[in-house]
Parts: C-alpha cells; sequence; structure tokens
C-alpha cells in the first residue's frame, strides 16, 4: 500500500508504512554515492536540535503546545534509538543538508501525527516544514547538529590519547636506563636513552591533545535561529538565545549563539580548523609508527633496537616472516586523514557568498577522521606499543659501534681532529676508543669519554 505526496517537483508513491515523506524518497534516488546511511550520533543529533527547536517555539508561544510536545515526543523516540531505519539519505548529498533535514523533519512529522491519533502522510495535523521546521532552515539546523554530532566524538577521541599518553609514559620511564644511538637524517648522531626518545612521543601526543580540545571550542557557536542566511526571517527574535539555552541544558554542552548570525551561517572555517588538527595528529601518529618500523627493522639484519610484538604471517610465500602491520595501518589512517584534511578545506573555501553548500562533505569527512584516529589509536596501543620493548644488547651493539662519541671528544680535541678520528673509525672497522688511540689520544682520556 502507498500514500502519494507532494512537493515543488511533482507527486510521488510513498509506502504507508513508511514515516519518511517524499523529500526523502526523492534524495534517497537522487544521492546513490557511498552505500552509507548517515551517522547514528548525527540522526540523534538532528533529533535534539529540532526537540529543542520545538521547547523553543512552545516557550516562545509560536506553536501549539499540544503540536509541539507531539513533536518532542517523536524526537525522544528517535533519541532513544527508534525510527534510525526511516532516515535513508546518503550523507553525501546536493543542497547543503536539506535532504537530510527534511527526511528528519517527515519522519518527526509523521510520528508526531500519529501520537496525535492521524495517519501518517496527513500534514494537516503536523506538518514537516509549517510544525517541525518552523522557526528554522536547512542552514541553521544541519551546521547545528553537525557540530554536535562532532562534539559527541571529541570524548571518544581524547580516551583514547589518553590511553595512548599513558602507555608512553610507562615506557619511559621503564627504560630511562636503557641507552641508545640516536640519529639525524637516518645517520648516527649522539646517544640518548630510550625512555627520552619514547619521552618526546608523549610531549608531541600531549600537544596534539591540547591543540584538538582548543580547536573544539569553536564548534559551541550555533546559528540556530538565523534561518536561511542568518537574518533570522521566520524566526522569533528570542530564539537564537532560548535555543542556546534548551541546547545546553539537554546536551551539557555550553552552546552559545554566534556572535554574528550571517557570519555563523556563511562562513564554516572553524571546520577547517579542527580539521588541520586532526590532520597534524595524523603526522605525529604516522612520523612515531614510522620510528617504529625503523629501530624494530630486521630483526637480525636491520637496527632492530625495538621488538614490536607479532600480530599476523607477513608473506604468503616466505616463511616465518613478520611485518610490522600495526605501525602500517597507523601510516594508512594517517594518509586518510590528511586527504580528508584536503577535501574538507577546498569545501571551506568553495562556499559562495550567505552559504556554504558543501557541509555534507565537510561533516562525512571529519566524522571518518574523527573514526580513523579513534580506532588506530586504540590498535596501535593495545596491539603494538603495550608490548614494545627494547633490545638492551642491540642498542649497545649499535651505540658501541657509531662515532657518537666524537662529539664528547671534540670538547677536549677539537671538531677537526675528532671529525678525522670518525672518519677512520669507519674505513677502518674499529670501534671508535681503539681509534682514538691508535690516532694518539691518550688513555685516560678516552676512557673518560661518555654517550
Amino acid at each position: 500500500m502507498t500514500r502519494i505526496e507532494r512537493d515543488s517537483v511533482g507527486e510521488m508513491n510513498i509506502a504507508d508504512t513508511a514515516y519518511y515523506g517524499v523529500n526523502a524518497a526523492r534524495a534517497q534516488e537522487n544521492f546513490k554515492i557511498t552505500d552509507n546511511l548517515l551517522d547514528t550520533d548525527f540522526i540523534i543529533s538532528l533529533a535534539e536540535i529540532k526537540k529543542a527547536c520545538a521547547l523553543t517555539n512552545r516557550e516562545l508561544n509560536v506553536l501549539e503546545p499540544a503540536i509541539a510536545t507531539a513533536i518532542v515526543r517523536a524526537c525522544d523516540d528517535i533519541i532513544g534509538g527508534k525510527l534510525h531505519d526511516q532516515f535513508i539519505v546518503d550523507p553525501l548529498q546536493g543542497g547543503a543538508g536539506t535532504s537530510s533535514n527534511m527526511n528528519a523533519n517527515e519522519v518527526i512529522a509523521n510520528r508526531a501525527i500519529e501520537y496525535l491519533g492521524g495517519t501518517r502522510g496527513d500534514y494537516s495535523i503536523v506538518h514537516p516544514n509549517d510544525h517541525v521546521n518552523k522557526g528554522q532552515s536547512t542552514n541553521d539546523v544541519y551546521p547545528s547538529a553537525g557540530k554536535l554530532t562532532l562534539l559527541k566524538k571529541v570524548p571518544l577521541l581524547m580516551a583514547q590519547l589518553d590511553y595512548l599518553e599513558t602507555t608512553l609514559l610507562q615506557k619511559s620511564d621503564r627504560y630511562q636506563d636503557v641507552m641508545k644511538l640516536g640519529r639525524t637524517q637516518l645517520n648516527d648522531a649522539v646517544a640518548l636513552s630510550v625512555g627520552d626518545e619514547i619521552h618526546a612521543y608523549y610531549t608531541v601526543i600531549s600537544r596534539n591533545h591540547q591543540r584538538i580540545l582548543n580547536a573544539t571550542n569553536e564548534l559551541l557557536r550555533i546559528n540556530l535561529g538565523g534561518t536561511a542566511i542568518g537574518t533570522g526571517l521566520n524566526s522569533h527574535p528570542d530564539f537564537p538565545q532560548t535555543a542556546a539555552k534548551i541546547l545546553r541544558e539537554m546536551t551539557g554542552f555550553n552552546f552559545l549563539p554566534s556572535q554574528d548570525l550571517i557570519d555563523g551561517t556563511q562562513n564554516v572555517e572553524s571546520y577547517a580548523v579542527l580539521a588541520d588538527n586532526l590532520k597534524t595528529l595524523a603526522l605525529s601518529l604516522s612520523k612515531i609508527a614510522n620510528d617504529i618500523r625503523l629501530l624494530s627493522s630486521g630483526p637480525l639484519s636491520g637496527i632492530g633496537e625495538y621488538r614490536i610484538p607479532a600480530k599476523q604471517n607477513g608473506s604468503s610465500i616466505m616463511p616465518g616472516k613478520i611485518n610490522p602491520v600495526i605501525p602500517e595501518i597507523v601510516n594508512q589512517c594517517a594518509f586518510a586523514v590528511i586527504g580528508n584534511n584536503t577535501t574538507i578545506s577546498m569545501a571551506v573555501e568553495a562556499g559562495q557568498l550567505e552559504l556554504n553548500a558543501f557541509e555534507p562533505v565537510i561533516f562525512y569527512k571529519l566524522l571518518e577522521s574523527f573514526q580513523y584516529l579513534t580506532r588506530v589509536i586504540d590498535t596501535f596501543v593495545t596491539n603494538c606499543l603495550v608490548d614494545l620493548e627494547p633490545d638492551p644488547q642491540r642498542c649497545l651493539e649499535n651505540l658501541e659501534n657509531s662515532t657518537s662519541l666524537a662529539t664528547d671528544l671534540s670538547k677536549v680535541v677539537g671538531y677537526s681532529r675528532a671529525a678525522k678520528i670518525a672518519k677512520d673509525t669507519v674505513k677502518s672497522k674499529d670501534d671508535f676508543r681503539t681509534t682514538a688511540l691508535k690516532d694518539g689520544i691518550p688513555e685516560k682520556l678516552v676512557k673518560q669519554l661518555h654517550y
């Protein structure tokens, strides 16, 4: 059985069982892009925004209380996990998010109609635009829901960063006494401890952690009540403040109205700031993964100073080969996040005049980056870093076979003579101390050389 619904394009048959309507159905036909549906948290966020708006309109006496109450009940169903299968629109869509906004309006309207004793599709009882979307536009609803969704993802990433930082600090403390060779430009440099090397990883991650927290503060400014372009057309003048207050109470996030609603509607550079910081975290993670791959390389013919856990066979043809698959997945997720940042940057720049029409791809890629980073940090720590350990014997071996003592010796004999001894060490294959003695450096001084 079907019902006929109408929009500006014409008529369309909609299944009687459907809570979505003609707008969502057309979008489903038009935007078969990713084979994905809207993120679950995004669906809930849309319902939370719609609930806040219904409560705002009721408080401002511009929406009949019985209709507002029915809309709130419908929103609570969605917030509680019901009707999610009725959100049928691909997250990548033209129209600046109108299709997802209307999908929400239609589902909420039809559920509210049922609560008022009507039949789905009878929009004379509760109308998707006139009632559910009252005082709103896609251009303030969709970005506000997107920001709320991103804020929900932040604690998940922060928890994984805490896990990573704690693990790195523990490793740093444990291996402070294990000395190894430091390298610059992949060549022998001077000594440091394994603990100090790992502590530097902790430091850069903690710095990235704080950057992301700072960037998320910009998400707390929302343009609800600005409607189409930020002028507040068709919305009560007290709508922005009232809606932000109600949303604060509902979600616990300290939402405030945009300081300039027109600016808040047309300019979305806050997403670029957040994406840049996610990218920077990805770069730092990838650098750490690269270091661990290099330092654990071999295991017999490479550097071999670190040992990482064997997780799976590394080859279908070479028996016993184990690859650094966990550092490799960190690299690949980092590459994806970096690519997402480029997409987001282009979308932020491409906004024209009073609206940026490309927020669907911005949110899609931001949410993807949050997911990649959150999950890959977990697997990096759990499947690699927790069981990471140095090979003290190999560390000492590489250190003794290096020319790193030349730097300490140069304080006494000067740069040029120390450089000559270093060069002779490489040629002779002797260790540095032996070469220094052959060059006439007093044995007492050679014994005093330290890393």
